[in-house]
């Protein structure tokens, strides 16, 4: 009789917190829904820079305007719905710092692509730095291996002054099929939290039955 009380302790604990995932994944989807609608705002200035929780603002549409430093791009290793190839990372001057900006997928086979001069108008996601790579495959500057795109270590190796703690994933720009393929960014969340509150109290209730009729056994006379 303890164990299955244990159990159902256990299993309806789990099933509450899962619950209580669920409702904070579903308001961090609709937050991220209502950031995607919204209209661009200006990317936070270099003030702000120090410090700045690029989490807390993931996927919102901003816009910032600068020149391309296109002799400073970065190729970061990227696969993709369009197949395998790279997200050419281009650090952006605007005047007070650089941002760079994840201009779009380049295919593997492509030899040259776009590259603006001049000042532009950069719109997109701002996006939080990716650090230190993938799992088992870490970035190595030496080599000119990135597989994340990690800001900071970007900046190292490019040797950028003064770098925004984000990056921005571009909007797609100019002909469709035309490299770099912006507006690629994937948002979804996956989200089982449901099915998981079910299990989880489907089996607090089995573990409350073997209680009950445990229970019986020992009431019924020997």
């Amino acid at each position: 009789m303890t164990f299955c009380g244990l159990l159902f302790f256990l299993f309806a604990a789990l099933g509450v917190w899962q619950l209580e995932r669920r409702i904070w994944k579903l308001a961090l989807i609709e937050q991220v829904d209502s950031r995607l609608r919204a209209a661009p705002v200006p990317v936070p200035d270099v003030t702000k820079w120090r410090g700045y929780d690029a989490s807390a603002n993931d996927y919102r549409r901003v816009e910032a305007i600068g020149v391309f430093q296109n002799d400073r791009e970065t190729k970061v290793d990227a696969l993709t719905e369009r197949g395998a190839g790279f997200w050419l990372m281009t650090p952006l001057a605007t005047g007070s710092g650089e941002i760079l900006v994840n201009r779009g997928f380049v295919p593997t086979d492509e030899a040259s692509w776009s590259r603006p001069q001049g000042r532009v108008i950069v719109r997109g996601l701002l996006r939080p730095t990716e650090p230190d790579g993938r799992f088992l495959r870490p970035n190595r500057p030496s080599e000119e291996r990135w597989f994340s795109r990690d800001v900071a270590a970007i900046a190292r190796a490019r040797h950028l002054a003064r770098v925004a703690p984000f990056f921005i994933d571009a909007d797609r720009s100019g002909a469709a099929n035309e490299p770099p393929i912006g507006g690629m960014t994937v948002v979804t969340f996956r989200n089982a939290h449901l099915s998981y509150v079910i299990t989880w109290f489907a089996l607090a209730l089995l573990s409350a039955a073997g209680l009950v009729l445990l229970s019986r056994d020992r009431q019924k006379p020997i």
